[in-house]
Order: C-alpha cells, then sequence, then structure tokens
C-alpha cells in the first residue's frame, strides 16, 4: 500500500516519476490568468492568521463548506465571527472533500507552505493553528517570498481598463523582486451594454482615458488608449469573460446608434446585444493583434445564479456554474471576422464546460497559422475542471485534436497565495498520464522527447508563447 501523499504522488510508474522528478519539478512557474491583488504583492502583504490566508475570498471552500452544512456566517465571516470558528469549519469540512481536489490541494499547501505533514480533522486543527500561525509570523512568511520560494517567475493579474496601474509600476520599482507582475486587459463591463453597470463604468473610462465618449466612436478611440497604456505597462494579455458566445453581421453604424440608444437609457434587445459585442470584439482582437498580445476567451460561465445570495454577498461568492450555451457557430464567425480584418491574434480558448472541448479543439485547428507554434490553444482545464480526470479529460482532446507538445500549460485563475501547488498537482497529472503511455507501448521511453516536452508544457512554451 502506498504512503498518502509521499514524494511519488500521483506517479503510478517509473517513467511518470523520472519525468516528474527529474523535468518538471525543477520548472519555475508562469501564472499566466490569475486573480491575485496587485496591492498586496507591492505592499508585501503579511498574513495575520491561517484562515486569512486559506478562507479569506476562497468561494472553492466556500461551496465545500456549504455542502458540508457549515453556516453561512462561517463560510464568509460576519459580525462576531472569529477567524479561528472559521477554521474550525474547514478543518472540520476537509475530511469530507476526500475524492474532491480541495482534498490533495489542502494537504499540499499545508505541506508546501507551512512543513505541516498531518492529514487535517477536527481534532489535530488546534495543532495545525499553531504550526501554520507560527510559520506566517516568521520574518520569511510574505507575499513576496512566498512568490519567490515557489519559483514564480510571471504574474498575469486581472484588471479592468480603467485601472490606474499603480500598484504594477510600483512593483517594477522593487530592485529585489524579479518576478514580471504584468496587468491583463479584461474589458468585461464594457461589453455588457444591457446591464446597468454599463453606464457608470462607461463614466469611468471617460474619466481615466480623459477622453470623450460621448459617441460610439469616441468610445472606441478610449478603449484604444487605454489598451495602449496597458501595454506600456508590459500587459500583453487580454481576457474576455464570454458566458454565451454572441455573434451577428453588423456595421459601424449599427453599432454607433446601439450605442447611442444606450447612452439615452433606452432599453436595448438581445439582437442589439449581438451585435454591439460583435463589432467592439472584433474592433479590440484588431487592436491585441497589432500589438501581439495574445486574446483569452473563458466562455460558458453561468454567474450569480443565486439571486438571494446575490444580493448578500455580491458576485464571486461560490454561486456560479457551468453554462451550456450554443457555440460553435457564434466563435467561428467572431474568429474568422477578426482574422479577415486584421488577423486572428494568438488565442487561447478555454470552456467551462467539458463537453465543449472537442468543439474548440477543431475550431483551434481552423486559425493555426502564420509560423506560430500553438497559435491558437486549447486553455487549461479550468475552474469546476480543474480535477484529476478534467485536466486529463482537456489533455487527451488537445493530444488528439492538436499538439500537447506545444500546449502553454497550468494556471491558477485564484485569488490565493497559496494556490501554487496547482502547477504540481497539474505537473504530476501531465507525467503520470505520458508514463502509461510508455507503459502501454503508445509513446517511445525517449528521455531527451519526453522530458524536453514535459519541461516545454511546464515553462518554457508559455515564456516564448507570451513572449515574457
Amino acid at each position: 500500500m502506498k504512503t498518502f501523499m509521499d514524494k511519488d504522488f500521483m506517479l503510478q510508474n517509473e517513467v511518470a516519476k523520472r519525468l516528474y522528478h527529474d523535468y518538471a519539478a525543477k520548472q519555475p512557474i508562469i501564472d499566466y490568468h490569475c486573480h491575485l491583488n496587485p496591492q498586496e504583492i507591492y505592499e508585501d502583504k503579511r498574513f495575520g492568521n491561517l484562515a486569512e490566508i486559506w478562507l479569506y475570498g476562497d468561494h472553492y471552500k466556500w461551496r465545500a463548506m456549504r455542502a458540508n452544512g457549515i453556516e453561512e456566517a462561517l463560510v464568509t465571516g460576519g459580525p462576531g465571527v472569529e477567524d479561528y470558528d472559521r477554521f474550525l469549519a474547514w478543518a472540520r469540512t476537509v475530511p469530507e472533500t476526500l475524492g474532491n481536489p480541495l482534498y490533495h490541494w489542502s494537504h499540499l499547501e499545508l505541506r508546501r507552505y507551512f512543513g505541516i505533514e498531518e492529514t487535517i480533522n477536527e481534532a489535530n486543527a488546534p495543532i495545525i493553528w499553531e504550526k501554520a500561525n507560527a510559520v506566517l509570523r516568521s520574518e520569511s512568511f510574505s507575499v513576496r517570498r512566498l512568490i519567490r520560494e515557489q519559483q514564480v517567475k510571471v504574474i498575469c493579474t486581472t484588471d479592468d481598463p480603467t485601472d490606474t496601474l499603480e500598484y504594477h509600476l510600483g512593483i517594477q520599482g522593487i530592485e529585489d523582486f524579479d518576478c514580471l507582475v504584468l496587468p491583463s486587459f479584461r474589458p468585461d463591463k464594457g461589453l455588457e451594454i444591457r446591464r446597468e453597470t454599463f453606464l457608470p463604468w462607461v463614466r469611468k473610462l471617460e474619466a481615466s482615458s480623459g477622453m470623450s465618449v460621448g459617441t460610439y466612436e469616441a468610445f472606441l478611440a478610449a478603449l484604444d488608449s487605454r489598451i495602449d497604456f496597458f501595454a506600456k505597462v508590459g500587459c500583453k494579455v487580454s481576457d474576455h469573460a464570454l458566458d454565451q458566445v454572441l455573434y451577428a453581421e453588423t456595421s459601424l453604424e449599427e453599432a454607433s446608434a446601439i450605442y447611442a440608444k444606450a447612452m439615452d437609457g433606452e432599453p436595448l434587445t438581445l439582437e442589439d446585444e449581438r451585435k454591439y459585442k460583435t463589432y467592439t470584439l472584433i474592433h479590440l482582437g484588431e487592436a491585441y493583434s497589432k500589438l501581439g498580445w495574445t486574446m483569452q476567451l473563458h466562455i460558458h460561465a453561468s454567474r450569480n445564479n443565486n439571486s438571494r445570495m446575490f444580493k448578500l454577498l455580491g458576485p464571486d461568492t461560490g454561486y456560479d456554474s457551468i453554462h451550456d450555451g450554443e457555440l460553435a457557430y457564434p466563435l467561428t464567425k467572431l474568429l474568422d471576422a477578426i482574422d479577415a480584418k486584421a488577423g486572428l491574434p494568438r488565442t487561447i480558448l478555454y470552456s467551462l464546460n467539458p463537453k465543449d472541448y472537442e468543439v474548440l479543439g477543431t475550431v483551434m485547428g481552423s486559425f493555426q497559422g502564420g509560423g506560430v507554434p500553438g497559435k491558437i490553444q486549447l486553455g487549461s482545464a479550468w475552474w469546476f475542471n480543474d480535477t484529476k480526470d478534467g485536466m486529463l479529460e482537456q489533455l487527451n482532446v488537445l493530444a488528439n485534436f492538436g499538439l500537447l507538445s506545444r500546449f502553454v500549460g497550468m494556471l491558477t485563475d485564484s485569488r490565493s497565495f497559496l494556490s501554487y501547488p496547482r502547477h504540481e498537482y497539474f505537473r504530476r497529472i501531465l507525467c503520470n498520464m505520458l508514463g502509461e503511455w510508455v507503459e502501454r507501448g503508445e509513446a517511445p521511453d525517449d528521455r531527451e522527447l519526453l522530458g524536453g516536452m514535459v519541461e516545454n508544457i511546464c515553462y518554457g512554451n508559455a515564456k516564448r508563447y507570451f513572449g515574457f
């Protein structure tokens, strides 16, 4: 019987062990999509206790705690709720997560950051609390030291176009910190023209750009000015949450008229939204292509499903799910329209619905080329899919329909500074999959071929693809 989480955890054959220990484990990390707070990196934040660094803002854990019957006050906090009590509620939940990646992630985090080998439960929670808090109080534990010790070389945060990027600029002036912390351009609020957030956001764009946005053409010019600003700060990626991919043939005149209606507070139809989003995304895609940026499309999330809890807690609190809308037609038409106008930029296609993987795998093959290896990527198993089975499914679909060897690898998509062991988790799964191919005679036991492939997927491909 194997020991729980020993050095060969998830590595089921000798080839897998060799690939992981000799190649994957040594690679630095490029976290090209996450939701870390750049202010906390700039200020080199320290954390008061284990609950603060482990539970605050982590809606993965919150969903599990709710499923375990934990009262909401102990999940998301509230008046009179102590951090220690929230931690105890999580410790009571962890044993119940066996079979969920949270069980593995939680123990990896305890081991890699705090040197705690015990399997956590309610009985030993007080001891773990004290051990972890002692590490947090030490001089060696702060956000930047944590990033450095995990060998993180690049972090791409997620940033609104109206952001000042003051903390990114501040980080660039820190001499003893060699991790690139770069912004990502995420203009979702400027695309959601039928939401009540649209007009307030347009006014913020006007203020941040210093440009009038009274007409649609002026609005696009203001967006372009923010793209240029982000580029000067080092941005190399954009990101779009396309919960549904919408497409409709349109013209500048039609899009301008729709924008004018929105600015006047007039109601818009779904067809108006389709046309506005289509024209705006084509315009943005052209700008990204000219700058050599990578465009990321995160598709098919169904957000804020629980209206009562949304009113109470707001977004990103664990009440989202997988969407199953139409994909193939609108996506291919949108990509084709961008490609026809300016040449499609490097593009990563993610879907929260794994049934879309084969669609995306074949769509990306229709737009490869231009001398760029893996120009169009099938994005890593994301959010609800970053499980062992989800990662394997994504890797196998990519191998079947594209070039696994050109994959840009794992990302955290996380708000937690303790999330970097997810890269280790992914690397072990990747190496074991390749080792199984060798064991079955489906791949040669070629150290140079397989070792180089592992190194590239873990680090080298992303470094070259994004131009870091």
